[in-house]
């Protein structure tokens, strides 16, 4: 019986791509470029970064630690008790972005009596340390419309709104709520609560 040789075997027939592969994996590098383009826009038209200056949010935020701020949530909302905002004391654009937290809210009466801080009265929550000088807060304060009272987590290494110098923070100076913080050794990332 004869042998048949087909020829050499050791050459395999190449394996071409299809037109619809190429087009589902173009189509998910479209799909990954676009979103990483709108979150960059995004974050650079409605967000923005700063560095906490000091330790008056120790142990929330460290000093030289970087965090975002969204500028965006403020437009349609006003800032409420307890969010961690971040302003420019009486609106000084030379100065560094103050990062305190909102204690009072307009129309709130705020006072410091005997190391404690009271709102409307009421111990609050949101300031547990005994604070050793009451500054302004020492008589009764109360916020008008559109101010803010803001202090440090640790309120007797804080300049805030007991200071003379920066009082209540009007609502047009807060530039936004600090909502994401990045690694630092102490504290991991994660959202500022």
């Amino acid at each position: 019986m004869p042998r048949h040789n087909k020829g050499l075997t050791f050459y395999k027939r190449r394996k071409k791509i299809s037109q619809a592969a190429l087009r589902e994996i173009f189509s998910w590098i479209f799909g990954i470029f676009a979103a990483v383009f709108i979150a960059v826009a995004a974050s650079w038209f409605f967000g923005m970064t700063t560095n906490v200056v000091g330790v008056s949010m120790e142990p929330v935020l460290y000093n030289g630690q970087q965090i975002c701020v969204d500028r965006f949530l403020y437009i349609l909302s006003s800032p409420r008790r307890g969010d961690v905002v971040v302003f420019l004391p009486n609106g000084n654009e030379n100065s560094h972005y103050y990062v305190k937290r909102v204690a009072g809210i307009p129309g709130d009466s705020i006072r410091v009596q005997d190391g404690v801080l009271y709102v409307n009265g009421l111990q609050s929550e949101y300031v547990t340390e005994k604070i050793l000088d009451p500054g302004i807060a020492e008589n009764a304060i109360v916020l008008g419309s559109g101010e803010y009272f803001c202090i440090g987590d640790n309120p007797n290494s804080s300049e805030d709104s007991r200071s003379a110098n920066i009082g209540p923070v009007r609502e047009e100076n807060i530039i936004g709520k600090a909502w994401f913080r990045f690694a630092c050794e102490e504290l991991g990332m994660g959202l500022i609560k």
